[in-house]
């Protein structure tokens, strides 16, 4: 005849010994809780193991002057000029202020430099008049290797980013 079912569904521990009828079992006798051996608190306190960081992608090198190209789409005028980071230029009605220009994997066969800049359009002054305001035209990061990426939209200009360099213009 099979054993009774409260001693098939209840827990054991394996090794355990188990103890004497009304009684605690001796080794378990001197525990704080009668049922846990007591274990030194630097045992179960220990900490995650220390895991170096990962250091991440390579941060991207940045650059005193963009290298910009603008197309005036009436003429067929392309102008070619280089921008220092932080001084507005004015090509015919736009002004462009270059924020950043940086490089990503300079070393690589195919660089990927890209700006932020910021383009107004503002008419030129004339004079005893005042200037009419600026209108915002472009304001965003701009990728020389996806120029269509993030265009401007000007009825009469096209502008795009072709590098960053490393020299400043002269003044």
């Amino acid at each position: 005849m099979p054993a009774p079912a409260a001693s098939m569904n209840a827990p054991s521990v394996v090794g355990a010994t188990a103890a004497p009828p009304g009684g605690v079992a001796p080794e378990a006798a001197n525990t704080p809780r009668g049922n846990v051996p007591a274990q030194p608190m630097t045992s179960l306190v220990a900490g995650p193991p220390k895991v170096p960081s990962p250091s991440g992608p390579p941060r991207p090198i940045r650059a005193p002057t963009a290298v910009m190209q603008v197309l005036d789409k009436v003429t067929a005028e392309t102008l070619r000029f280089e921008a220092p980071v932080g001084r507005p230029i004015r090509y015919k009605t736009l002004v462009m202020t270059i924020k950043a220009c940086e490089t990503r994997d300079p070393d690589a066969p195919q660089p990927r430099p890209s700006a932020y800049l910021v383009i107004d359009s503002q008419p030129v002054a004339v004079p005893g008049h005042t200037p009419p305001p600026a209108k915002r035209v472009f304001s965003g990061w701009m990728f020389a290797n996806g120029p269509a990426l993030h265009p401007i939209q000007h009825p009469i200009y096209d502008a795009w980013l072709i590098s960053c360099s490393a020299a400043a213009p002269p003044v």
